[in-house]
């Protein structure tokens, strides 16, 4: 008997109607002779108001506690599927991360999973139930909770779906698929039948509905995962590992965004071994992930270093490196409210002309560009917050990537 694994987000199961039609998808997955496992999100909204909730008698929450807060979230929701597969007349179990075997490292609020002990897992299958997981969640080694950072259930479902060798991971959500763009901003953004896992690890990683750290799982894993809608019955998007290579591909597949985003820039630094090592080595130990760097050299070897961080990082960050700097002479400056636009196609790296496009594209749209970055499938430019719609869409039309033509790469 075959295995699949849904993934089912929180607005799949906002409320109790969501989630009987949930139960019927699951039922109707198993009535089709396959074994089903499904890792769910939190209700609706659940998730930020437990963080409001937190705050309101914290000022800064005890993270080990804000994880197991969280947990609840999904706890909720993945008994209540159950319940309702049970009323369907259907043997079920719901289970914790915990339960599930997911074991993660220590690092509270963005854990990352060290393993899946699959044991229990695989034994309620054998017994023929519907397995519910709650997702976004494990535990590390002293037992206690942790959550695997937002979107996390994506990266649960894909590191179910490995470790069981499932057909594949389905992931349900209230979009169709994975688009050329965001279509709550570009209104005629294309969905895409296929992409890469190289290219949806870029767009995952800048602002597509996706977990990246899923992407990467399930590249490595080489796990087919299908996005789609849990609310309409269209086909979705296949995410896999044979990407097209034909030469007339659309060498842009899609247009990529995140909102908060801040910038760490610090002035006058001397250029010597170990400076950019002593500012970045405390950041990581803590968690924080740097996205673009840029360092310029100006006289008398001094350097400025600028780098861009999650917005909720910026306080954490700057106390950092204001240790790091001790005694040295420079200067520190951030500054908040700034985004990512992104370019992504594999095509792009062996042709020339598409970095100058993005940016006369964003010219014309009156858009400053602060930083950019790329990487062989990708460009990166860092602008103001309140800059993004319009630079998603003029990047949008300026690609065609609204068009059909033949031999579209996805």
């Amino acid at each position: 008997m075959s295995l699949v694994v849904h993934k089912y987000g929180g607005s799949s199961v906002a409320n109790a109607e969501r989630i009987l039609h949930v139960a019927k998808r699951i039922v109707a997955a198993r009535d089709t002779g396959q074994q089903v496992v499904a890792v769910v999100s939190a209700m609706g909204d659940t998730t930020d108001e437990l963080i409001s909730l937190a705050y309101e008698v914290a000022r800064q929450p005890d993270p080990r506690e804000l994880d197991l807060l969280l947990s609840t979230g999904e706890v909720v929701s993945c008994t209540l599927v159950a319940m309702a597969l049970r009323s369907l007349g259907y043997a079920s179990i719901s289970l914790t991360g915990a339960q599930a075997g997911i074991r993660t490292d220590t690092i509270h609020g963005r854990a990352q999973i060290a393993g899946v002990d699959a044991h229990r897992l695989k034994r309620e299958l054998d017994e023929g139930k519907l397995v519910i997981v709650a997702g976004f969640q494990g535990t590390n080694d002293d037992m206690d909770v942790t959550t695997l950072g937002r979107g996390g259930s994506d990266t649960t479902a894909v590191a179910v779906a490995a470790t069981l060798g499932a057909t594949r991971c389905e992931v349900y959500t209230d979009v169709a698929g994975i688009y050329t763009a965001d279509p709550r901003i570009v209104p005629d953004a294309r969905k895409l039948d296929e992409v890469s896992y190289e290219e949806m690890l870029e767009l995952a990683s800048y602002g597509a509905k996706m977990h990246p750290r899923s992407i990467e799982l399930a590249a490595v894993y080489n796990v087919p995962v299908y996005v789609a809608s849990s609310f309409v019955e269209e086909p979705g998007t296949l995410i896999h590992g044979e990407a097209k290579t034909m030469e007339h591909r659309i060498k842009v597949t899609g247009i990529a965004h995140e909102r908060g985003v801040a910038k760490v820039t610090v002035r006058g630094v001397r250029d010597q071994p170990g400076v950019a090592a002593s500012l970045f080595e405390p950041l990581a130990a803590q968690g924080i992930s740097v996205d673009t760097i840029v360092q310029n050299t100006g006289v008398e070897q001094l350097s400025d270093i600028s780098f861009t961080v999650e917005s909720r990082d910026l306080d954490k960050a700057t106390e950092l490196v204001q240790k790091s700097l001790g005694s040295l002479q420079a200067h520190l400056v951030t500054e908040d409210s700034l985004a990512k636009v992104s370019i992504v196609g594999a095509g792009m790296q062996n042709a020339p002309g598409y970095a100058a496009r993005m940016f006369r594209a964003l010219s014309d749209a009156g858009v400053n560009i602060d930083m950019i970055t790329t990487s062989e499938i990708r460009i990166t430019c860092i602008v103001h917050e309140s800059a993004v719609e319009h630079s998603v869409q003029s990047l949008h039309r300026a690609f065609q990537l609204a068009q059909e033509t033949s031999g579209s790469s996805h």
